[in-house]
């Protein structure tokens, strides 16, 4: 019978159930443009306004992560391993927990992404490092996945090709925000990872996506359903980001915060509580330890040892990085013209951030995009960032800003002024809100 593509978006447009046949046929259609881009667009706003049930975001999944190659790693002699992570400022997590799963014996294929808004990237971080490959061939990646335990790259255009186009029109048909495409989007390049265990940390408060407690839990209560029923081991938390997690905001910034953190020379809390916390809860996934606490037990000795840092240096050099990177860092990361400490026009105690704002001010200063395509400065940012709870006066500056020239610096800091609130209520958040099992 001759698919038509209307009829699957009337039928969904009119809040019915779909087939997996009808949504395998119609990404399948996509893919090889037999779909067109406003009948894609039209079956998006469909899906925005009547939703999908959980098989059907499953169907979703796996179609468009069919519509591309599927990473093979039979070869490894462990389990398969990522994370994920819905974005925030100061969020260079990804950056210390790949080389700790490493040498806690499991494999870290981990395919990220630039920055996205407000929100920090992680490859943008890499691109701090001279010489560093984040789009290497297979075989590269390959080889550095099995010799060093880890390999943090950017998505290939033969992996889920399907979500990229699509993404593509939502992002300009007001179609991002919804649950079951995100659920799809996310897990599908995840599963063409041909991962065994994904972790997932869903940020919650003002810095995040998802601003309330409740659209986090829905999101990650989604992601671990999909992603479980797609035959992926999954599990979630959700993380705080009403403050940034990291001290760092900014792209060479945050690279060298995250370099101190596996030395040992600088570790902020939030940051390592998050990490060892989310490498605890991957090696239970993949059966590495019998309990929790012998998680974090063996993400913190590996950390402690240096056995975290010997991969990390490894990885980079692997992917045509400096081979002394970690040791002659201030060689080679690139450092903004004016570095200038910032006093608030108000004196107290931080009693709460608005994140959003602060990542915006990093946007301002050059260090993310407005636009797809967009170059930004490295080296620009922040460090030195206060957290909620913190005194700033005349003696303690609010941060230090990096910027390219003193327009961009004025800028930046009326924009801190405006994300730091001074002695009201204190927004006192765990870090760790809520644990989402498989």
């Amino acid at each position: 019978m001759v698919f038509l593509p209307q009829q699957v978006i009337a039928k969904k447009r009119d809040g019915n159930k779909l087939s997996g046949e009808e949504i395998r046929r119609f990404i399948d259609g996509f893919t090889k443009g037999e779909v067109s881009d406003a009948q894609a667009a039209a079956f998006a706003m469909a899906i925005y306004f009547q939703q999908m049930d959980i098989e059907e975001r499953i169907d979703l999944t796996m179609a468009m992560r069919d519509s591309g190659d599927v990473l093979d790693w039979s070869n490894l002699s462990g389990p398969v391993v990522d994370k994920h992570s819905t974005g925030g400022v100061g969020d260079n997590v990804s950056l210390m927990l790949a080389p700790i799963l490493a040498a806690c014996d499991v494999y870290v294929p981990m395919i990220s992404g630039r920055g996205l808004g407000h929100t920090g990237g992680t490859l943008d971080k890499f691109d701090a490092i001279p010489g560093y490959c984040t789009v290497p061939d297979n075989e590269l990646f390959s080889s550095t996945v099995a010799n060093v335990g880890c390999a943090i790259i950017g998505q290939t255009d033969n992996l889920a090709p399907a979500d990229r186009a699509l993404y593509a029109l939502r992002d300009v048909t007001a179609t991002v925000e919804n649950i079951s495409l995100i659920t799809a989007s996310i897990l599908s390049k995840k599963l063409a990872a041909g991962l065994d265990v994904l972790i997932l940390d869903v940020k919650s408060g003002s810095g995040a996506f998802m601003k309330t407690l409740d659209d986090a839990r829905g999101l990650a209560k989604s992601l671990v359903k999909v992603a479980n029923g797609a035959g992926m081991k999954t599990a979630a938390i959700i993380t705080d980001m009403n403050q940034p997690l990291a001290s760092a905001a900014g792209n060479a910034l945050e690279m060298r915060n995250a370099v101190d953190f596996l030395t040992g020379k600088a570790r902020d809390k939030r940051l390592e509580i998050v990490t060892i916390e989310l490498a605890a809860q991957t090696l239970l996934l993949a059966k590495k330890v019998s309990d929790i606490a012998s998680g974090r037990k063996a993400a913190s000795a590996v950390l402690q040892s240096g056995h975290a840092l010997e991969r990390f240096a490894k990885m980079v050099s692997a992917l045509g990085g400096p081979d002394n990177f970690v040791e002659k860092m201030d060689n080679y990361l690139e450092t903004a013209p004016i570095s200038r400490d910032v006093f608030l026009e108000q004196s107290g105690k931080v009693s709460s951030i608005d994140t959003t704002k602060l990542g915006m001010a990093v946007v301002a200063l050059g260090g993310g995009r407005t636009l797809p395509t967009q170059k930004i400065d490295l080296r620009v940012g922040f460090d030195n960032l206060a957290m909620i709870g913190a005194d700033v006066n005349s003696s303690h500056p609010v941060a230090c800003i990096h910027a390219r020239d003193e327009a961009s610096l004025q800028e930046a800091k009326t924009r801190l002024n405006e994300a730091y609130n001074i002695n009201g209520p204190l927004l006192e958040n765990p870090i760790i809100i809520e644990e989402i099992g498989a």
